[in-house]
């Protein structure tokens, strides 16, 4: 399998699981359920690990992906993890979340066909 195919696949899981996770959930319920947070937390850092992955001329092909914005969540949530803004991560997975997931799986479909 070619690796930017998991890579792919892994950022779609993890942007799923932090969807999952969040559903309905509401910011004080997410500061207070330890085992939720951390789930996500851990959820975003594959996600963007993953990102950063992926190979440039991929990224560069699909400007409309957030690869960037990934990175720098997860590299914010590994050296900051004692400080991380539980609103940013809250919109993030209610609002950016569900489109950056159906640009993976059209982009995930395009790479899967070649």
């Amino acid at each position: 399998m070619r690796r930017e195919l998991l890579l792919l696949r892994e950022m779609i899981d993890a942007a799923d699981r932090i969807r999952e996770l969040i559903g309905e959930t509401d910011i004080e319920r997410l500061r207070s359920d330890s085992m939720r947070r951390e789930a996500v937390l851990w959820n975003y850092t594959v996600l963007g690990e993953a990102a950063s992955q992926i190979p440039a001329e991929i990224r560069i092909a699909y400007p409309t992906i957030e690869w960037a914005q990934a990175t720098r969540l997860r590299n914010r949530i590994v050296h900051g993890y004692w400080d991380v803004d539980l609103y940013l991560l809250h919109g993030t997975a209610t609002e950016d979340l569900p489109r950056m997931s159906e640009r993976l799986r059209l982009l995930l479909d395009v790479l899967d066909q070649e």
